[in-house]
């Protein structure tokens, strides 16, 4: 079932919700569980599984998280490029025209994809249940977004839609683009600014990710959020009259 249009309207506050859950965990003091870092967690396992020394384990899982971040960071990134920093931030669903341009000739819903990988990384730095509550609540909520979007788009583009569609996976990307391309121009600053907090975090993991010190990291990623706040407060609206709906 698809998102209502309150939960797509409130869909970035629904994200820093399960966000907050996920590193709060209030569950875990009721129920008696510690709350261990999703990161020591695998770390232990792979170790007292003897694939890997503690060290050895420390290192490879912020090595999985980087890129996991990275990945997020740069969909998101290239796919807001296409689609516009207004739109992406915007309350509403658009469609003046069917995009078929950057990731979008791959994958139907880049931006979504980046969030769930984005989501698979930070979730080292939360407790481990709270990592599991992040990580499935988020994907369950993409989906219902993307599934929301489906019927709005074939209501305005009908069959160019439904063939492109046909062509282009919904989340999964193809190797090789699948339908030819619009010849859309990306604006990769609007791009860069609107996806401030996703390449902030991919930073904060590069460079103080190795410190392995959670904490610091959990530090990089308010301050890029609180920055992202900031510049996005700053970026224009898209008028009411080129919404959507």
């Amino acid at each position: 079932m698809g998102a209502t249009r309150l939960e797509y309207r409130l869909r970035y506050a629904i994200h820093a919700v399960i966000y907050m859950l996920g590193f709060w965990a209030p569950w875990c003091q009721p129920l008696g569980w510690r709350r261990t870092t999703t990161w020591l967690v695998l770390s232990g396992t792979l170790s007292k599984a003897g694939w890997l020394s503690f060290t050895g384990a420390t290192n490879a899982v912020l090595m999985v998280a980087i890129v996991l971040v990275a990945m997020g960071a740069f969909l998101r990134v290239w796919g807001a490029a296409y689609v516009g920093a207004s739109v992406v931030q915007s309350q509403t669903m658009h469609g003046q025209r069917l995009l078929v341009d950057g990731p979008y000739r791959r994958t139907r819903n880049p931006l979504y994809l980046g969030t769930l990988l984005h989501t698979l990384g930070l979730a080292i730095l939360m407790p481990a249940s709270g990592a599991m509550f992040a990580v499935v609540l988020l994907w369950t909520f993409q989906v219902r977004l993307a599934l929301a979007e489906e019927p709005f788009l074939l209501q305005r583009f009908g069959e160019a839609y439904r063939a492109y569609r046909a062509r282009v996976p919904r989340f999964l990307p193809s190797p090789t683009p699948q339908v030819a391309s619009a010849g859309v121009r990306p604006r990769w600053g609007q791009a860069l600014l609107v996806e401030v907090y996703m390449v902030g975090v991919a930073v904060t993991f590069v460079i103080f990710g190795w410190s392995f010190n959670a904490m610091t990291l959990v530090r990089g990623v308010l301050i890029s959020l609180g920055l992202s706040i900031i510049v996005i407060a700053m970026l224009p609206r898209v008028p009411k009259a080129e919404a959507g709906e």
